[in-house]
């Protein structure tokens, strides 16, 4: 089991059209992880839903959107104590 939350670089980053993002959750938690453009607009909603303990993988398509650079955000929130957990990483679509 994880001993702590951890998000990874997408892989491959530059992609076209899909990639994987793996992360890590060490305890029972609700897991968001959303896709926004440049502007801050959300594009996408990768994950959304009540998590165990484990190691996962979201896979990202972005076959309808243009080329650019994409942040992706993790947000995790413990069941048990309510403490929360943020990550922000970017990554590039080429076409």
């Amino acid at each position: 089991m994880p001993k702590e939350f951890a998000v990874s670089q997408n892989y491959p980053n530059p992609f076209n059209p899909t990639t994987t993002i793996a992360y890590q959750v060490p305890v029972d938690a609700k897991v968001i992880m959303e896709v926004y453009n440049i502007a801050g607009q959300k594009v996408s909603e990768l994950v959304n839903q009540d998590m165990s303990a484990g190691y996962y993988t979201a896979n990202f398509g972005a076959s309808n959107l243009s080329s650019g650079v994409y942040i992706y955000r993790v947000v995790a929130i413990d069941k048990a104590s309510g403490n929360n957990f943020s990550s922000i990483k970017k990554m590039m679509l080429l076409k």
